[in-house]
């Protein structure tokens, strides 16, 4: 303030000696009027940040299957925030916490804890059924309710937990339609198992047995490997001995391609059947030349018909142009188990899981891409859906949806 005195007198003493020179000075325009300020805009509401986990094997031998689960949510989160919802009275923002945890158990717990320690409102995961069990009890104490789009091992969902849902059918349904298909319509007379003796692979091949034999055939052998096997001779020529006609593999793509090829390689002409993990569009580029047209019959824990079918392939199509990859697996079950998680908080109009949860767990009718999803009271999909494939020059053709 006092510097401005100071110089508004020495102007005056300028302007006065200039006059006592005999010099003018130029009237000027008035100044232009200020701009009045514009009016400061309304302070926005604070946005609700909502934060999701999805965890998925991103890196390992299946880190294909686990990319497209992730990509599948960040769709849906992508989609949601376009909506513009609205949850206890504020804007609400959905944001993806991504972990992997490279389809191992003990790495999936870790996950599992780090989420938690993040404060997540929920969590879409794990991808396998050895990863989503342990990590069932950490986010129980925790009281975050959690998903699964894809595992499918009955004791998921039977540890009594109120926080555990899947959105595809179980192991008991999955290994059973296989069961019976293989006895059935594939007259399997002489049936060989193999499992790669994780929670997935074993669950899915005892209750493949218990179908055979319940639709009057017999396993004549059941051989194990593991998830990270890549030699399996031993085993098949052990096999071989005992003539099937059918094999059936509990485990996922990265095993069952190269067990293709051995297979074709000791001259063992048969059928080879497996679950989800092996019903991926990658199969076909893992097995090669050594998967022959209409060898493999595969099932996927979901499935659409009739009229959402128009659902499913535009989603299909939205997947590739977004990603520029294909759907492997189960990217639209993901997809789907983040916007029921959502509609359960819009509903309850809080993103607390605590308030949130019973919305959830009384899901009755919500329409996904994959179809009307309702859990019973152990948090399992009521009527789960399966589908069943072959695959024709490298391609997956659709045989049947069956419930």
């Amino acid at each position: 303030m006092k510097q401005t005195l100071k110089l508004s007198a020495t102007a005056a003493a300028i302007a006065l000696t200039l006059i006592a020179c005999g010099k003018k000075e130029e009237p000027k325009a008035p100044a232009a009027a200020a701009p009045a300020a514009a009016p400061a805009p309304a302070p926005a509401a604070d946005a609700t940040v909502i934060k999701i986990g999805h965890v998925g094997p991103v890196s390992g031998a299946i880190a294909h299957l686990g990319k497209d689960n992730e990509l599948g949510a960040r769709m849906a989160i992508a989609d949601l925030n376009a909506q513009g919802l609205k949850i206890g009275g504020k804007p609400a923002k959905f944001e993806l916490v991504a972990e992997d945890d490279g389809a191992d158990p003990k790495q999936g717990t870790a996950a599992a804890q780090k989420l938690v320690d993040s404060k997540v409102n929920g969590v879409i995961g794990h991808l396998n059924s050895g990863t989503s069990i342990p990590a069932s009890a950490i986010y129980s104490a925790a009281g975050i309710p959690q998903i699964s789009p894809s595992a499918t091992n009955p004791k998921f969902t039977r540890q009594g937990f109120k926080t555990t849902f899947r959105v595809v059918a179980d192991g008991v349904h999955l290994g059973g339609t296989l069961g019976k298909y293989a006895v059935t319509t594939l007259k399997g007379k002489s049936i060989a198992v193999i499992d790669d003796r994780t929670a997935y692979g074993q669950g899915v091949a005892e209750e493949f047995k218990k179908a055979v034999e319940a639709a009057g055939s017999k396993t004549v052998a059941h051989e194990f490997t593991t998830d990270k096997s890549t030699d399996f001779m031993a085993i098949l020529t052990s096999i071989k001995a005992k003539k099937p006609d059918v094999i059936f593999f509990g485990g996922m793509d990265a095993v069952a391609g190269p067990m293709m090829k051995q297979i074709k390689q000791l001259g063992l002409k048969v059928k080879f059947l497996g679950g989800d993990g092996i019903c991926s569009s990658e199969l076909a580029k893992l097995a090669g030349d050594a998967m022959a047209d209409d060898q493999v019959v595969c099932a996927e824990a979901g499935g659409v018909e009739g009229e959402g079918k128009a659902a499913m392939e535009k989603f299909k199509a939205d997947f590739k142009a977004k990603n520029n990859a294909e759907v492997q697996v189960y990217a639209p079950y993901v997809y789907d188990a983040v916007n029921v998680m959502a509609a359960a908080m819009v509903k309850a109009d809080s993103a607390d899981p605590a308030k949130y949860l019973p919305v959830l767990a009384a899901t009755a009718d919500y329409k996904g891409v994959t179809g009307v999803i309702a859990f019973d009271e152990k948090g399992d999909i009521k009527n789960g859906a399966l589908t069943l494939y072959t695959y024709k020059a490298g391609k997956r053709e659709q045989i049947a949806v069956v419930r």
